[in-house]
């Protein structure tokens, strides 16, 4: 499995499903446009993942290969690849405020991956339970729009996972007005100074980690 950051809470992963002929899927997460001060990713793609209809992460346009779009809660399988939508809310009053978003669980190559896009709520008991076990978590820490660094923490805490990926932050070039790293790093206790833009993952690199934090950078 390869992870590459475009920044703010857009990736690419690249899968390989288990499986006697199946070809590489990829898929992009939450692209956004060109209005939040960064390079909007490019490439080829088989589906996109979108968790909510705002233009920092909704810019399917600017991807290729015609790719499904999945942007609702629900089961999902493609190309052998495992996804599951869980609804939450952008904001802490139910969606009244910035309205419905999709959390999205992507399980393929014994690695599950949980990406929270802008959860700006505790979640509930039905919404972990749903969650479950997971390796590698994807959570907003920027605040403002989003959980803040702090309600971020409290999400990992009971969530687990053995790799944080911290999304949805103040970073050079952004013109998004929201926090940058520091709080959450210092609240943490650590954030390695290494920010790599691209990241190898094998089912046997998680043995031993536990919530392990890891900021990515972009080219």
């Amino acid at each position: 499995m390869n992870i590459q950051y475009y920044g703010h809470s857009c990736f690419k992963i690249s899968l390989k499903p288990a499986g006697r002929g199946q070809e590489e899927v990829v898929l992009f997460i939450d692209p956004f446009d060109k209005s939040i001060g960064l390079r909007p990713p490019q490439g080829q793609t088989n589906f996109v993942l979108v968790s909510h209809d705002h233009p920092d992460h909704n810019n399917i346009e600017a991807l290729k290969g015609n790719p499904r779009v999945i942007n609702l809660p629900g089961e999902y399988s493609v190309g052998g690849v495992n996804i599951i939508g869980i609804q939450s809310y952008h904001d802490n009053t139910q969606g009244k405020e910035k309205g419905l978003n999709t959390i999205f669980i992507i399980d393929s190559e014994d690695i599950k991956l949980c990406h929270l896009g802008d959860l700006g709520t505790d979640l509930d008991e039905k919404q972990l339970e749903k969650i479950g076990t997971v390796n590698v978590l994807f959570v907003p820490i920027g605040g403002k729009y989003t959980l803040d660094y702090k309600k971020a923490i409290e999400t990992i805490k009971k969530i687990e996972p053995n790799i944080v990926i911290p999304i949805h932050f103040k970073m050079n070039g952004s013109t998004v007005d929201i926090d940058d790293e520091n709080k959450f790093c210092l609240e943490m206790g650590y954030c390695a100074k290494e920010r790599p833009t691209k990241l190898n993952l094998k089912s046997k690199d998680l043995e031993g980690k536990n919530m392990e934090i890891l900021i990515m950078g972009i080219e």
